[in-house]
Parts: structure tokens; sequence; C-alpha cells
């Protein structure tokens, strides 16, 4: 899977717009949507990275 898709897929998973996702991650909007759109290509850290952060705020949320 290209990393495009693959960011794509972890916000939509949430059920977040660009907006709020790039609000929630601290991403610049527009950074995201070259990113999606794969005018740019971030490093490849960067999907796990946010696959990480959605899992850890997931399981935090389990908790409370």
């Amino acid at each position: 899977m290209d990393i495009a898709r693959r960011i794509i897929e972890l916000r939509e998973s949430i059920g977040m717009t660009r907006k709020e996702f790039s609000e929630h991650t601290g991403i610049p909007i527009r950074t995201l949507e070259d990113w999606e759109a794969a005018r740019r290509t971030p490093p490849e850290y960067i999907p796990r990275l946010l696959a990480y952060q959605l899992l850890y705020e997931g399981l935090i949320k389990e908790m409370e």
C-alpha cells in the first residue's frame, strides 16, 4: 500500500475531515493535502507514527 493511501485510510478510520485531522495531529493542512494527493511524499515513518498516535489515544479513551 502506498503512503498516500495509508494516510487517507488512517484519517477516514476515525471519521475526521482533513481540517480536523490537521488540527488534531498538528500537521499543516496543505502538507496533509499534498501527502494525500501524492504530490509530496512524507518520510516512511509518518504513517506508522500517526497510527501509533491514534492507537494510543484510543487506548487512553478506553481507560477513562
